[in-house]
């Protein structure tokens, strides 16, 4: 699909700079062609309004060689006829005729109603005049004008050739450059598909095993299948939970989720998420110190910032070694709120951090979500979360300091100060 798009968009592009290229170069030699006609024209009118003087020609044809002009440089031919087409005389300046060219031309001049126009078949252009001496009619031959017009048209074949080549390789540098944005997106979502089916294909595979166990002894009562019901309920519960977050994901990439936002205290939210954690740690042998300022308010959602903060602490909790530590800060400086989640253990892979928010991922590949309990969207949602608060969020890994998951946010919207009495 996606090569199918690049080669639209290529095609569609190139068609359109052909159209614009034939546009400028037909424009081009249009007035090319009017500027070559003015010339020839002004050249036959100044002939035309010099006296038919073979002394006075002379003359003038001295000052206008001191001064030239383009149109100065046409052949032309002049000849004065009687109204019957007969030659009273006849003048070349760089242009021989032939004497039947001459009385063909002159007839056809005679004939046509326009003083001036182009005789096709003998291939000349004419401007003719009534004086009192007769009908003065000047010929300039068109294969001045012809060349010009095959060496303009010619040159403009070749710059359209030539930029239609260099328009092309910019547009392929263009189209591998705007799609890949496009590219990237589809190969995540098709990824992200790919997934979320394999993620929700166990617990659905545990929980049809479990109902065709139960299914094979109807006659047992709840209490001696019991486990494969508790099984089941374990692995639905999982399933919805999975399934929230991928609904909670695609909303929030679709912009459906209502968020209304307020100010609450962020101390109190923090603490309150901070709690529930202290048991959960003892249980792991992990312990837990924080650093959380007192009365500090912000302006969110804190529905949304709790769920952030349960969701940093439980991914600490997790990848926190025995006897390891973690520490929460939450502290305020210039209008800036600083959250950060800090655990000891094995630190990230340097290669992993610039993937670590993507959906599904794992650092760790050996690690499931049976042995950690989860499916690599923590991190995605909270960073989600995040970005609707207009904050930043950041990761940084070493085997010193540990893991540190670190988030700005701003204070309270209307201008409280970060500290509430």
């Amino acid at each position: 699909m996606i090569k199918k798009l690049r080669k639209k968009f290529i095609l569609i592009n190139m068609i359109l700079i052909s159209i614009v290229l034939l546009i400028i170069f037909g424009t081009l030699l249009f007035f090319h062609e009017k500027r070559l006609e003015t010339n020839v024209l002004a050249r036959m009118g100044q002939v035309l309004d010099r006296p038919f003087n073979s002394a006075e020609l002379l003359e003038i044809s001295s000052a206008q060689k001191r001064n030239p002009t383009p149109a100065d440089f046409i052949p032309v031919f002049i000849v004065l006829a009687n109204q019957d087409g007969s030659i009273i005389d006849q003048k070349s300046e760089n242009l021989p005729l032939s004497e039947d060219l001459v009385a063909s031309a002159i007839q056809e001049s005679l004939a046509s109603p326009e003083d001036t126009g182009i005789l096709s078949d003998l291939n000349l252009r004419y401007c003719k005049r009534t004086n009192p001496d007769g009908i003065c009619i000047v010929l300039a031959d068109r294969n001045y004008e012809i060349s010009s017009m095959r060496t303009m048209f010619i040159n403009c074949i070749i710059v359209f050739l030539l930029a239609f080549i260099a328009f092309f390789f910019i547009t392929l540098f263009l189209a591998r450059w705007a799609m890949r944005p496009v590219e990237e997106a589809w190969t995540q979502q098709s990824q992200f598909v790919a997934d979320a089916s394999h993620e929700l294909k166990t617990p659905l595979t545990v929980i049809l095993a479990n109902l065709n166990i139960l299914l094979s002894h109807p006659e047992d009562t709840i209490r001696q299948q019991f486990k494969w019901i508790e099984n089941t309920y374990a692995e639905s519960t999982r399933m919805k939970k999975l399934v929230d977050h991928l609904l909670f994901l695609a909303k929030s990439d679709a912009q459906q989720i209502s968020v209304d936002f307020s100010s609450f205290n962020l101390s109190e939210t923090a603490w309150s998420c901070l709690l529930p954690f202290e048991s959960i740690a003892f249980e792991q042998s992990v312990s837990i110190t924080e650093e959380i300022m007192p009365n500090l308010w912000m302006y969110g959602n804190e529905e949304q910032i709790k769920q952030l903060i349960v969701i940093l602490l439980d991914n600490a909790c997790k990848y926190t070694d025995k006897n390891g530590s973690v520490h929460f800060s939450l502290t305020a400086e210039q209008n800036k709120i600083f959250l950060k989640v800090q655990n000891t253990g094995e630190p990230i892979p340097p290669q992993d951090l610039d993937h670590i928010f993507e959906r599904f991922y794992r650092s760790d590949k050996s690690r499931s979500h049976q042995q950690k309990g989860g499916y690599g969207l923590g991190l995605a949602i909270a960073q989600s979360i995040v970005l609707k608060h207009h904050g930043k969020i950041s990761v940084s890994s070493t085997f010193q300091e540990g893991t540190i998951f670190s988030i700005i946010l701003s204070v309270d919207k209307k201008g409280e100060l970060p500290s509430r009495s």
